[in-house]
C-alpha cells in the first residue's frame, strides 16, 4: 500500500496496517465503516468529508498517511508481536526522513507494541522522533464502538490545535 507522504507535513497519520478493503482498493481507510475520513473532516483538517479515492488531497492540506505494518489482514490482531515492533524501527526511520511536524498514530494498543511503551495513552507523547512530535489518537476502526464518532472528531480536534498552534 503506497504511502500518501511527503517532506515536513504538519501531520503524518499512521495506521495499524492496512485492511483488505485498503488494499484490494489502493486506498487508505477504504472500508465504509471505517471513521477516519468523517473524524478528519469534522475535526477540521478538511474543508469537506473527503472520499478515500481522493487520500492525495491530503497534501495540500499538509497531511499524509502511512501505516505501522505494511501487511494487509482482515483484522488487526492478526498481527505478531515482532510485525508490530519492526513496523515501529521502520516508521522511526520513514518519520526521522520526513519530518512531519506531528506523527499521530491510530490506535493506542498499535503504538504500545510498535514503541514497547505500555502506559500510553491517547493524546500527546512525551517521546519524539526525531524532531517530529507523537500523538496517539483512538484508532478508528468500527469496530473500536468505545469511540463515538462525536468524541473521535474531537480528539482528532485536539490534534488539530496543536498542530495550529506551532
Amino acid at each position: 500500500m503506497p504511502d500518501v507522504v511527503a517532506d515536513g507535513l504538519r501531520v503524518l497519520f499512521c495506521g495499524i496496517n492496512p485492511g483488505l478493503m485498503t488494499a484490494a482498493t489502493g486506498h487508505h481507510f477504504a472500508r465504509p465503516g471505517n471513521r477516519f475520513w468523517p473524524a478528519l473532516h469534522r475535526s477540521g483538517f478538511t474543508p469537506r468529508l473527503l472520499p478515500p479515492s481522493e487520500q492525495h488531497e491530503l497534501l495540500s492540506y499538509g497531511l499524509g498517511i502511512t501505516n505501522v505494518v505494511a501487511r494487509a489482514t482482515a483484522r488487526a490482531d492478526e498481527l505478531t508481536a515482532e510485525e508490530y515492533r519492526q513496523g515501529g524501527r521502520e516508521l522511526a526511520v520513514k518519520v526521522t526522513r520526513l519530518r512531519p511536524r506531528w506523527l499521530a498514530v491510530l490506535g493506542v494498543t498499535a503504538y504500545r507494541a510498535a514503541f514497547d511503551d505500555r502506559k500510553a495513552a491517547v493524546g500527546p507523547q512525551v517521546r519524539t522522533i526525531g524532531a517530529s512530535r507523537v500523538w496517539v489518537l483512538p484508532n478508528p476502526s468500527g469496530l473500536n464502538a468505545h469511540w463515538t464518532p462525536t468524541t473521535l472528531a474531537e480528539e482528532f480536534a485536539r490534534l488539530r490545535e496543536a498542530a495550529e498552534r506551532e
